[in-house]
């Protein structure tokens, strides 16, 4: 009875498979097998991408317990780990890491998938797709670029990628700037492709910088850069800016209570900088509330309120503002000033201001006193305006704390008038102004101003429709009189309205709506316009313009061209246009398709400049169809095509589908006994024409019964039994089966295979083979077997590796015909493994190896690693400063064993810091720092790097190596005048200001301290002041006696010093650059007409030595400073001065100046090293600083 059952509900099944059935009729009946219906990717996808997420849809509802990792699976020869989920019909797989590029996938639903009756598959679903080849993101271009020089301190840095990042893997780990291997801080962003890295301080000047950024950035996809991308950039060497000049001046007195202070800078700086922040004025701790401004290069602080008589004020200009490349001045400015004395008023502000330009003729002249006045005071005797020496006669008024000076004439154009407050006006306690205020102002002139540009220009063609009409004046005009009647627009004789602005010199009209296509304009500046003086234009300005003329849009090209043939039957048919179109405009009415008389349904869409038609269904094969863009297209301006653009192609002819694969293939063997025959066409068929009739597998003459299923382009044969072992089978699709346009097959497909036969496998051969010696330790062991086998029977019982009795550990796969058991650590050295296969491995048939198949091999011994060669070789000379040191290995060592305590770099018994680094075999020490010239460093690697298997060096393995040699002069040796930041022979004075010597002292010898002058308000940091009439401490005098005499050996030895040779030099040293070395002029030497740049080129022990016969003097300001770079040190920099040098105003100087008589430092200059004299005096001017070099 159960028979009957199973065959009545075979026939059922039979029978809606043979009829077919639609989806909207489509009723389940239970115990009919569920089937999927569709996937994603597609059977046969390519370029999916790697991060794909996986999908099968089934016909209906399954019971999701039997869907999981055993029955939903993605294979690329080893399975792939995922997170399964089902929801409604649909199972989804998760790849738990990215799917690799350029590789085949094969996805398999099995039979033990069911529904929630309980029925399952009847065959497993199998398809495949393949993923794309992902090129690795690359950096395609940097800001600065690499080896760029000159950057701007406050650089920005970035860097931009051919592709979007992950903008989590952009941060302080992956992209990063660095400084002799030291990261600098900073912030990392990412917008667009580009990467920004911002530092939190300005960069240094003169310094190389290195970018880096790494692997570890990364695609969405998840793929990594290459390899590391690495640049360099230098920044360029900047001044640092100066404060030249304040108003009120340092210690100025008597200064008004309405005074604007201000601060002149030695260049522009960025106004950003200069704020109430930057610039302050304090009394006392008290700071004053005003408003700082910033023009050319002075900053003005505009105080709230009057100052108080009698007080003393402080300026400040914080060391944080900065030039436009980002440069801070080097300390804060400070100086001070105090107020006019006792409660005299004054003139707090005018009306015109002092040096105004431009007054109006008919102008009332004011002034605003600091408290009320005695009115009768202010009369025309104190309150005068004068034109060179003419009085100008006036009626005066007071108001307020305000005078007023009316002219009963209008004043003349262009003229310049000097208004005047006498001591003769007083306030109401009777006191009169300290001192006659006097100002001046100009009045405009009365030429009439002109109009000195339009836009468009005078007879302009082709102007756009949505044009603003402007004209600029000469000067500044009354914008009273700038309007709707004086600047007008026309059309011939009909006013275009619109709106009429003005701003600074300029006077635009913005017609209310487009203006008209290919016409003529006449715009008018009537003589109504008039300047800020009133004088009016001599007459009108007139200028006319042509617009552009319509052109209309047109169709350049379309998808399929006109007349093409063979098109696609699913053509997404396209029109470019000359110009972007109004998408408003291209739709169905606009865009259509028609076979003959009979519309195509369709979807309209539209981008860019091209319009698309979508086809709702595939187009008819063989058959002609017409497209039309019609007039109803509209350019943006409005302007529709000319007239219908119409075009037709033809589509290809109906081809007969074929079957393009089978699964087994044509005489396949060791087919498996449970297959499940499918074969594949090249385009979708009609479901309904795959049937038990079209499709049919026989054994010989007999005819196998099956379930026939098809899904996608793949037709499925499920044997209701196992198939026969060790025979032949032939399957056949006749031509019964047909695409989705009713073409059948050309003719029967007909295939063959043969199962696998039931007789016993066998290991065919090993790797290693059985007794080989010298196996490599990390060798994954192989067994290839004679038949292909079933994988589920290749594990880790079954295939396994011992040493003596102990099990090793690894994992075990199968592919093809091979079973891999890769050890999870690396096999000993010199020992003797066994493998064996059980007879637990069967084939695809069932079938178990006869015996357990067992073999052994002997691993090779370990052999200590060697460093093969050396960068520098052993007791190499002449090694550069920024040397990299590197070791190679004889074998490829263990990362982690490379680093800084088994790769050491020393200078004696000095450790050398730096970084170590390791790639492929190669071992890198970068060091932090430049090398010392003319030194000997020796280099080690100890026992304690190890190779990929463990195995130490035998010994330590040490090298030696020497740098090159200074570069430049001899150093010349202070000796015990190296303490000392002057030194003078008569006298030492600090004229005016704070001036500093820090981190030295100051000495006299044979002079006295009586000749020391100006301490304070001169200071000496971390320093003391030292005379020959010391008593106190002991010993004084015989140390500074001691310390002239070296001063007198270093003069000496610096003035004859013959190695190398000496350059000869004369005049004026400005804007140039040079190279460490001696030079010398027999005469004097200048430094005027811009910087002296000292460039030691990479050694930090370089040596200058400039010997001068006679005076040598700094002219300072803008040009005349001197300049270090390349690592060059001030304390390797000598003067050596026949008679005086002078230190220009404001120089940044660097060196040792070893005077025969004098040296002074000008206002404002600085320098890093010594003012040392051996007979004269050392004069500071004003706030003079001298660091310790």
């Amino acid at each position: 009875m159960m028979f009957l059952r199973s065959f009545a509900l075979l026939i059922v099944v039979s029978a809606i498979f043979i009829i077919g059935c639609k989806k909207d009729d489509f009723v389940e009946i239970d115990g009919v097998c569920p089937i999927v219906v569709s996937t994603i990717p597609l059977n046969g996808a390519t370029n999916v991408p790697i991060n794909q997420v996986i999908s099968v849809t089934f016909n209906e509802e399954m019971n999701s317990a039997t869907i999981n990792q055993a029955t939903f699976t993605i294979m690329d020869g080893a399975s792939v780990q995922g997170v399964i989920s089902y929801l409604g019909a649909t199972a989804t797989f998760t790849p738990t890491s990215p799917l690799i590029p350029n590789t085949s996938y094969t996805g398999r639903v099995s039979t033990a998938v069911k529904d929630k009756t309980g029925n399952a598959l009847q065959a497993d679903y199998v398809w495949t797709f393949s993923t794309g080849a992902i090129l690795s993101p690359l950096v395609i271009s940097t800001d600065p670029a690499n080896n760029e020089s000159n950057v701007n301190l406050n650089k920005i840095v970035t860097a931009t990628f051919n592709m979007p990042m992950d903008a989590l893997t952009l941060n302080s780990s992956t992209f990063f700037i660095s400084l002799a291997g030291n990261k600098i801080t900073g912030q990392v962003t990412y917008s667009g492709t580009t990467a920004s890295f911002t530092p939190t301080a300005d960069l240094k000047s003169n310094t190389t910088y290195t970018g880096t950024v790494t692997t570890g950035a990364k695609n969405p996809d998840g793929l990594s850069l290459a390899a590391d991308y690495i640049w360099t950039f230098t920044t360029g060497t900047f001044t640092a800016p100066m404060v030249i000049s304040t108003d009120p001046t340092n210690n100025a007195v008597d200064v008004g209570l309405n005074k604007i202070v201000t601060a002149t800078f030695s260049e522009p700086m960025d106004p950003s900088s200069i704020n109430e922040s930057t610039f302050t004025l304090r009394q006392g701790v008290t700071i004053l509330k005003g408003t700082v401004s910033y023009s050319g290069s002075t900053a003005s602080f505009t105080p709230d309120e009057p100052f108080t008589a009698g007080t003393l004020y402080t300026g400040t200009i914080s060391k944080s503002v900065k030039n436009p490349s980002g440069t801070t001045l080097t300390n804060d400015y400070i100086w001070t000033f105090t107020t006019e004395s006792g409660n005299t008023p004054i003139v707090i502000s005018t009306d015109p201001a002092d040096n105004e330009v431009d007054v109006a003729l008919n102008k009332t002249i004011s002034a605003t006193f600091s408290e009320v006045m005695d009115p009768l005071s202010i009369n025309s005797t104190t309150f005068t305006l004068t034109q060179g020496a003419n009085a100008i006669a006036g009626a005066i008024s007071y108001s307020g704390t305000t005078a007023f000076f009316n002219p009963i004439l209008n004043l003349l154009p262009g003229t310049t008038y000097t208004a005047t407050i006498t001591t003769g006006a007083k306030n109401l306690a009777g006191t009169p102004l300290a001192n006659n205020y006097i100002w001046t102002f100009t009045t405009g002139t009365l030429l009439a101003p002109t109009v000195i540009f339009t836009d468009p220009a005078n007879n302009a063609t082709g102007v756009s429709l949505d044009k603003i009409i402007t004209a600029t004046f000469s000067v500044p005009m009354d914008p009273s009189t700038i309007n709707g009647t004086t600047f007008i627009l026309k059309n011939g004789t009909t006013s275009v309205s619109g709106t009429v602005t003005y701003s600074g010199s300029t006077a635009s009209f913005n017609p209310s709506s487009n203006l008209l296509s290919g016409t003529t304009y006449t715009a008018t500046i009537t003589n109504g316009a008039k300047n800020l003086a009133g004088t009016p234009l001599a007459a009108d300005y007139t200028w006319t313009f042509s617009t552009g003329a319509v052109i209309a849009p047109i169709v350049i090209s379309t998808d399929p061209a006109d007349n093409a043939t063979g098109v696609n039957l699913n053509k997404t048919i396209s029109a470019t246009f000359s110009v972007p179109m109004d998408p408003l405009t291209i739709n169905g009415s606009t865009f259509t398709l028609k076979n003959g008389t009979t519309s195509v349904s369709g979807t309209v869409s539209y981008t860019g400049t091209t319009a698309s038609f979508n086809p709702t269904i595939n187009l008819l094969p063989g058959t002609v169809y017409t497209a039309t863009i019609t007039t109803g297209a509209k350019n943006l301006a409005g302007i529709p095509l000319a007239e219908n653009y119409v075009w037709s192609f033809t589509t290809a002819a109906a081809v007969a589908p074929t079957v393009i694969s089978t699964d087994p293939v044509n005489n396949g063997t060791n087919v498996s006994l449970d297959k499940t025959i499918s074969a594949t066409f090249s385009e979708p068929m009609d479901p309904s024409t795959i049937n038990a009739s079209t499709f049919t597998l026989r054994n010989g003459t007999t005819s196998v019964t099956g379930t026939v299923s098809y899904t996608g382009t793949t037709a499925f044969f499920n044997p209701t039994t196992n198939l026969q072992p060790g025979t032949v089978y032939t399957a056949t699709i006749t031509t019964g089966a047909k695409n989705l346009a009713g073409t059948p097959l050309a003719g029967d497909y007909v295939w063959t295979f043969t199962t696998v036969s039931d007789i016993a496998p066998t290991v065919i051969s090993t790797d290693p083979v059985n007794n080989a010696t010298n196996v490599s330790p990390d060798k994954t062991i192989s067994a290839t077997f004679s038949v292909p086998m079933d994988p589920s029977t290749i594990n880790g019982s079954t295939f396994t590796l011992k040493l003596g009795t102990a099990t090793v550990s690894g994992t075990v796969t199968y592919s093809g015909t091979t079973a891999f058991l890769n050890p999870t650590t690396n096999l000993q050295p010199g020992t003797e493994y066994t493998a064996t296969i059980t007879t637990g491995a069967k084939n695809l048939a069932g079938t178990p190896l006869a015996a357990n198949y067992i073999w052994t091999f002997t691993t090779s011994a370990a052999t200590a690693p060697t460093v093969t060669s050396t960068d520098p070789l052993n007791n190499a000379t002449g090694v550069s400063l920024n040397k990299t040191i590197t070791a190679t290995f004889s074998v490829p060592m263990d990362p982690s064993t490379i680093n800084g305590t088994t790769f050491t770099l020393k200078n004696g018994t000095t450790s050398i810091s730096g970084t170590v680094t390791y790639s492929g075999t190669t071992a890198s020490f970068n060091p932090t720092e430049n090398l010392l010239s003319g030194n000997t460093y020796t280099a080690t690697i100890t026992t304690g790097a190890k190779d990929v298997q463990g195995t130490p060096l035998s010994n330590n393995y040490v090298w030696t190596f020497s740098t090159v040699d200074p570069a430049g002069g001899p150093f010349v040796d202070l000796g015990t005048v190296a303490r000392f930041g002057i030194i003078a022979g008569v006298g030492v004075s600090n004229n005016a200001g704070f001036s500093e010597i820090r981190n030295m002292d100051v000495g006299i010898s044979p002079g006295v301290r009586s000749s020391i002058t100006g301490f304070p308000p001169a200071i000496i940091v971390n320093g003391d002041i030292y005379a020959s009439d010391d008593v106190s401490p002991p010993g004084v005098a015989a140390m500074l006696i001691q310390a002239k005499q070296d001063l007198t050996d270093a003069y000496n030895f610096a003035a004859g010093a013959t190695t190398p040779a000496p350059v000869t030099v004369s005049g004026d040293l400005g804007g140039t650059t040079l190279a460490p070395g001696i030079y010398k002029t027999t005469s004097t030497l200048l430094i005027q007409s811009g910087d002296l740049t000292l460039d030691a080129q990479g050694d930090v022990n370089a040596v200058w030595i400039f010997q001068i016969a006679s005076g040598f003097t700094t002219i300072g300001g803008a040009g005349g400073n001197v300049i270090l770079s390349g690592g060059a040190q001030a304390k390797n920099v000598f003067w050596q001065t026949g008679s005086s040098a002078t230190i220009g105003d404001f120089t940044s100087f660097y060196g040792n100046i070893l005077a025969l008589t004098s040296v002074t430092m000008n206002s404002g200059a600085t320098a890093v090293g010594r003012m040392l004299c051996i007979n004269g005096a050392v004069v500071m001017t004003n706030t003079n600083i001298i660091n310790k070099p």
